[in-house]
Order: structure tokens, then sequence, then C-alpha cells
């Protein structure tokens, strides 16, 4: 079964105060390629994200945003920074000792010293955390596989109207193939006859020409392979998990034994239906870049 690498989900947890949203966008991409913008508060848990992903995913360019969200007073707290304050403290006493300066230290005073207070956020309970975020990034990625199954289905579909187009030219080319040769044959022995029009043809020689010619333009065995590939190609677009390398070398193998076609052909007609059947096969390509 094909799948897009292309999917995009999102889901929200909530639980104790807390909440976090996971978004999760995929791309095309050779590998997997996991990227992710976590907040400091779950950066612990990268292994697991990454994990995660991995188990769910083959292939494709992976971006995770999480954002968080602590809706409790008590999720923070303000603290005084001690040494600080010790250190301003001893520096105005040896200023008073120095200098005779009389002590004036007053609360006003102190507060007004930068840095004299901390706000730092409280230690969050690792494991409810980490429950959470799995659980919003179990969802998100449900629904990524979602969209990327749906989106394979149509590339599929695609794939298989192409190859029966692909199919429809090569019937083309086989009932034209034995035309060619019949056709070098006469335009063959109407010239020589021009040419010595008073001696007589040599039939062996003659024969012998057609029959290079005929073995050096056969194409029977590039459009039996093609035939093969194609046949291939449907068959894999309707087998589980990441087939899209697979399809990608029958492109590349679609393509060679085309080319040859065309090389061998020595047909207008042939040759014009290569040029269509080249474009096909460009446009399966783009399609097999998107599956997973």
């Amino acid at each position: 079964m094909a799948t897009s690498m292309t999917g995009f989900g999102r889901a929200k947890v909530e639980q104790q105060d807390m909440e976090f949203t996971v978004e999760v966008k995929t791309l095309n991409h050779r590998y997997l390629d996991i990227n992710m913008r976590l907040p400091k508060i779950i950066s612990f848990l990268e292994e697991d994200i990454r994990n995660l992903v991995q188990e769910r995913l083959n292939r494709g360019r992976v971006e995770i945003y999480i954002s968080t969200s602590v809706r409790t007073k008590d999720s923070v707290e303000v603290q005084l920074n001690q040494p600080l304050i010790e250190s301003y403290i001893a520096c105005f006493n040896q200023l008073s000792e120095k200098y005779g300066i009389e002590p004036d230290i007053s609360l006003s005073t102190l507060i007004n010293i930068q840095d004299l207070f901390q706000v730092v956020e409280k230690e969050q309970d690792e494991e409810i955390i980490r429950v959470l975020v799995l659980k919003a990034l179990g969802e998100a990625l449900d629904k990524v596989e979602d969209m990327r199954t749906k989106e394979g289905e149509k590339l599929k579909e695609d794939i298989i109207m192409r190859c029966g187009l692909i199919r429809d030219m090569l019937q083309d080319i086989e009932s034209r193939a034995p035309m060619v040769v019949e056709e070098y044959r006469l335009k063959l022995k109407n010239r020589i006859e021009e040419l010595i029009k008073t001696t007589e043809l040599d039939e062996n020689r003659f024969n012998t020409e057609v029959a290079f010619f005929a073995d050096r333009s056969n194409i029977t065995e590039e459009i039996v392979r093609l035939k093969s590939h194609l046949n291939q190609m449907e068959e894999i677009l309707k087998k589980e998990g990441a087939i899209g390398r697979k399809l990608d070398f029958l492109v590349q193998e679609m393509n060679r034994e085309t080319n040859t076609i065309g090389s061998k052909a020595n047909d207008i007609c042939i040759v014009n239906l290569v040029v269509d059947m080249k474009s096909e096969i460009e446009k399966i390509r783009e399609q097999v870049q998107n599956i997973e």
C-alpha cells in the first residue's frame, strides 16, 4: 500500500494544570530525518520522542513542534539571591569602616539591586510530563499517518493509471515494429534497383542486409522487460511498508528500456510514442518521490 511522505497532525492534552500541544509535519526526504523544537521543561524527552517517531514512520523529513503551558500559581517561585545580597552588605560595611561613613542600609536600598530576586520554575513530575507528551505525540502521529495514507492512495491510483497509458503505447509499438522492417526492405530494394538498373539484384546480399537491420532494430526484449517492470510496479504498490526506493529503482529501469527502444526503433512513429512514454514515466517518477 503506497503511503505519501507528506502529512500533518496536531494534538493537545491537559492534566493537573499542565497543557502540551504537539504539531508534527512530514515532508519528502530520502531517509528518516527527525527535527524537533522542544521547550526546556521537556528536553529530557528527546530520546523518547525520537524512538516513538522511528516506530511509526520509515521515511521523510519529520518536523516536531511542542509547546507547553503551566497554568498554576505554584509553578514558579521567587527566591532571594543570597550570595549577591551578602556580597553587597559586606561592601557597604567595608565602606563604612574604611571611610567612616554611617551605614544606612534600608530595604528600599536593597530592592533596587539588580538580580536581587530570582524567578525559578518549580520542578515538575517528569513521569506525568512523559505520559502527557507521548500521548499527544501519538495522537498527532495518528493524524499524520491518516493523511499520508489517504494521499498515498491518490498517488497509487495516478501511477496505476499512467502504467495503463504506457501499456497502451507499448501495444502500439509492438504493432508497429514488424512494419518497420518491411518498410525498410521495400525502401532498400527500390533504392538499389534505381542504382543498378542494368544489373541483377544480389538477393543473398540484400536479404543479409535486411536481416542485419531487423536484428539491430529488434526491440522485443526491451518491450518484454518494460512490461515486466510495469507489472512489478503495480504489485509493489499493493504491499505494506516503505516501498518508495523500490519504485524509484523501477522507474530508472523503465527509463532505460524506453531509451533503448527509441534508439533502436529507426521509425518516426515509434520515436513519437517513446517521447510520450518518457513523459508519462517522468510523471510517475515525480509521484514516486512522494511515496514513503
